[in-house]
């Protein structure tokens, strides 16, 4: 199997311009699975034709490097002959498409590129993805580079503005704030965040880097997936916030534990291909023999997160050992929204509870609780009001369905949840809630019992009792299951929303 990618390359001699600045700066990935619906390889080649990745030896790439001259007052581009590079071996990143990020040395590589010759303008737009080629077109015309992000109308982005003002109310509106912003919810809440909490300043971080860092990671998000996006990142980054907000949090952790948390959120689904775990195992995923079958898109998630950390330089003015902690401990963060562990740290918060020994002046415990407001945040969309917890809910459910249409086309065994003959909205919901959602819900207002806690307690009886309405048959299954509230006994159904469930 062979992907395509793209390597953008510039002389050391000339001053980047911006136009180059705002492009990414890294390895772009689009998966050639006919599983996926994706076009074919040659299309993938044609459009983004840089890199292709060699299956017999998974330490190689071979690259086809794409430079900018300065010969003319337009950009040209030139194509240099392939070379072979190496990953380093240790820790490895990874950027979009799971692939490891590399430490090319564009200097010795460029050193190639002089002798090659140049590509008429008209075919340049085959070089770029689609996002690109509306800058690329732009400037091929000669018209002046506007920002995606500041070309709002000022009255938009004096509401978009309003709203922020009320960034820690519970019934944040996340999809009407994205359309505010013209689909930039997650760069615009995430920058406001970093500054409301002084991180920016007290971390000493470069204003340009961390905008750079968030467009690159909204970017990173598939759009075309209806749930696991960039406003699902943002929905969740701005219920992370209410949780930092809590009296029990805010008066313990300190500000590494907050950046901590925020980055983490933003990232929790970076480069979500919008299928579940066992998809990538029985399909034979490259990303599931990676990871061994373990936390596979969770694992994704964090390296894509490290690469992008790495590509940015967000934290290269911090010591070594510094820039690493932050790594691992964000990848911890990461992995525990691993929803078939949701037993173990449920099990874990349960008796921590239950024994009153939670002590948040122990960093430890302070990265648990983390852990565990990360996990409420990344599945908290039935505990919204109804208005914004139903379409979570219609968008959650398309994209299970969208799998089980694919694993229908190609004979495959349908997922749990994922067969929409089988399942409705309600179900699917009714039992989420009472299998996943309650009980841990239920363990965090015991921790934080707060009007916070108790209103999304309230909203996901309202919720649940509406889905009910809509699909009697199924609440009263559900509720012949449990045993207290809270803690509902094990049966086959709980076992299968956990496997089917894709980090909801």
């Amino acid at each position: 199997m062979e992907l395509c990618y793209q390597l953008p390359v510039l002389p050391l001699d000339r001053p980047v311009p911006k136009h180059v600045l705002s492009r990414r700066g890294a390895i772009s990935f689009s998966s050639s699975s006919s599983l996926f619906g994706a076009p074919d390889p040659r299309q993938l080649s044609q459009r983004r034709g840089a890199i292709s990745y060699d299956s017999s030896d998974q330490t190689a790439l071979y690259i086809r490097m794409l430079a900018v001259t300065n010969k003319t007052i337009k950009p040209s581009f030139v194509f240099t002959p392939d070379v072979r590079v190496r990953s380093q071996v240790g820790f490895e990143p990874e950027r979009r498409g799971s692939h490891p990020y590399l430490g090319v040395d564009f200097r010795t590589l460029h050193s190639r590129a002089e002798s090659a010759g140049s590509i008429p303008a008209r075919r340049i737009r085959r070089l770029f993805s689609f996002q690109r080629h509306l800058l690329s077109s732009r400037l091929l015309r000669g018209a002046p580079h506007l920002n995606p992000l500041h070309i709002l109308d000022e009255d938009y982005c004096g509401q978009a503005k309003c709203m922020l003002e009320k960034v820690g109310t519970w019934n944040f509106d996340i999809f009407l704030f994205d359309r505010l912003t013209n689909g930039n919810s997650l760069v615009f809440l995430t920058f406001h965040l970093l500054n409301q909490y002084g991180l920016i300043e007290l971390f000493q971080l470069d204003m340009v880097k961390v905008r750079r860092f968030l467009v690159l990671v909204q970017e990173d998000y598939h759009n075309q997936n209806p749930y696991h996006n960039a406003v699902h990142a943002a929905d969740v980054t701005q219920a992370m916030h209410c949780y930092l907000r809590e009296p029990k949090l805010a008066e313990s952790l300190t500000s590494f534990d907050i950046l901590l948390g925020l980055l983490a959120a933003v990232t929790h689904d970076l480069d979500h291909p919008g299928v579940n775990q066992p998809f990538l195992i029985k399909t034979n995923h490259y990303l599931a023999a990676l990871y061994r079958n373990t936390s596979v898109l969770e694992n994704h998630h964090w390296r894509s997160a490290v690469g992008l950390l790495r590509e940015t330089e967000l934290f290269s003015h911090l010591p070594a050992e510094d820039s690493l902690g932050i790594e691992r401990q964000l990848g911890s963060l990461i992995l525990a929204t691993d929803i078939t562990r949701q037993n173990e740290y449920l099990s874990r918060f349960r008796t921590h509870l239950d024994e009153n020994d939670l002590c948040l002046g122990h960093a430890s415990h302070r990265h648990f609780v983390l852990q565990m407001a990360l996990k409420c945040a990344d599945i908290c969309n039935p505990c919204r009001p109804w208005e914004l917890s139903k379409q979570w809910s219609e968008k959650v459910t398309e994209e299970f369905f969208h799998q089980g249409d694919i694993e229908k086309k190609h004979k495959l065994e349908i997922s749990p949840l994922c067969d929409s003959e089988a399942n409705t909205i309600a179900s699917v919901q009714i039992g989420f809630m009472t299998y996943v959602v309650e009980p841990l819900f239920a363990e965090w207002a015991r921790f934080s019992d707060t009007r916070l806690s108790q209103t999304m307690l309230g909203h996901l009886g309202l919720n649940k009792a509406s889905w009910s309405a809509m699909d009697p048959e199924t609440s009263g299954s559900s509720e012949e299951g449990e045993s207290e509230p809270g803690r509902p006994t094990e049966e086959p159904s709980s076992r299968a929303l956990s496997q089917g469930s894709q980090e909801t």
